[in-house]
C-alpha cells in the first residue's frame, strides 16, 4: 500500500512531470511511445472485446456512457498498476523474472490461441458493466503490464502517454486490429521478436545480475554480453514461439484425426 499511495503523491508526478517533459523533443522518445502502443495494440484484443460484450446488454442510451466510464476507468488502473510493475522492476531479481516471463509471453503470442477468453456475460446495470470492464481488463493485462513496463524502462511520463494514446485505439479498432493480425501474420512474429528483444534488455539490465556478471567477466565482456542479449531474447523467443506452434499444431491434428 506504501508503494500505491507513494505514487499517487501529487509532488511525485510533478517531479516526474518535470523531469521528462523536455523529452518531447527528441525522436527517440517517440519511437519509445509507438513501441507502447504496437505492444499494447498487439495484446489487447481481448480486452477490447471484453468491452463491447460487458456492455452489450446495456439500454442503447447507457451503452456509450458504460464504454466511455469503462475505458476511462480501465485506462486510469492500467497506467497505475503498469507503473508499480515499473518500480518494482528496479528491485534486485525482478528485471530477470519479468524478462523471463516476457520470452514466455513473446513465444505464446505466436501459437494459436484455442480458447475463447473473452468469454463475459453481458449485464443491464451501467455500473456493474463499468466494475466487470475494470476487473476484467486488469485480469487479462498481467502480459501488457509486464511488457508496457519493461518498454518503458522507468519512465513514466512515456508509460502515461503511450497507454493513454493505445487503450483508445485498441477499443475503437479492435476489429481492424483483430483483421490486420489475422491477414498480417508477420505483425504477430513482430511483436514477438519485440517482446524478446524487450526480455533480453531487461534480463542483462538487472541490478544484481548485471553486477556479479560484472565481476565476473570484466568489464570489456560485460559490454558485449549487454550488447548481443537483447538479439539473444528475440531469437530465444522467435524460436520457442516456432516450436510451441509446431508442437499445438501437431496436438490439434492429432486430436482432430479420424478414429481419436
Amino acid at each position: 500500500m506504501g508503494l500505491i499511495a507513494e505514487l499517487l503523491h501529487p509532488a511525485l508526478w510533478s517531479d516526474w512531470l518535470n523531469a521528462d517533459v523536455d523529452q518531447f523533443g527528441h525522436a527517440s522518445f517517440w519511437a519509445a511511445v509507438l513501441q507502447i502502443v504496437f505492444i499494447n495494440c498487439l495484446l489487447s484484443g481481448d480486452n477490447a472485446l471484453v468491452i463491447a460484450m460487458a456492455c452489450r446488454g446495456l439500454p442503447p442510451q447507457q451503452r456509450h456512457w458504460g464504454l466511455l466510464i469503462g475505458t476511462g476507468v480501465a485506462v486510469g488502473l492500467r497506467i497505475l498498476f503498469t507503473a508499480i510493475v515499473a518500480r518494482l522492476m528496479l528491485v534486485a531479481y525482478a528485471k530477470l523474472i519479468g524478462g523471463v516471463a516476457l520470452v514466455v509471453i513473446a513465444a505464446r503470442l505466436i501459437v494459436p490461441d484455442a480458447a475463447d477468453r473473452s468469454r463475459i456475460q453481458a449485464v443491464a446495470h451501467l455500473w456493474r458493466a463499468i466494475a466487470i470492464i475494470a476487473a476484467a481488463d486488469l485480469i487479462m493485462s498481467f502480459d501488457n503490464i509486464i511488457a508496457i513496463a519493461a518498454a518503458a524502462r522507468g519512465d513514466f511520463l512515456l508509460l502515461g502517454i503511450g497507454l493513454a494514446i493505445s487503450i483508445p485505439l485498441v477499443i475503437a479498432g479492435a476489429a481492424l486490429i483483430l483483421a490486420l493480425l489475422d491477414r498480417f501474420t508477420i505483425l504477430i512474429w513482430a511483436g514477438a521478436a519485440l517482446l524478446g528483444w524487450l526480455a533480453g534488455d531487461a534480463i542483462v539490465t538487472d541490478p544484481a545480475l548485471s553486477e556479479h556478471l560484472a565481476a565476473a567477466v570484466g568489464p570489456q565482456l560485460m559490454r558485449q554480453i549487454e550488447f548481443a542479449a537483447p538479439g539473444t531474447g528475440m531469437a530465444l523467443a522467435i524460436a520457442l514461439g516456432g516450436l510451441w506452434r509446431c508442437w499445438h499444431e501437431k496436438r490439434a491434428g492429432v486430436a482432430g484425426a479420424p478414429g481419436e
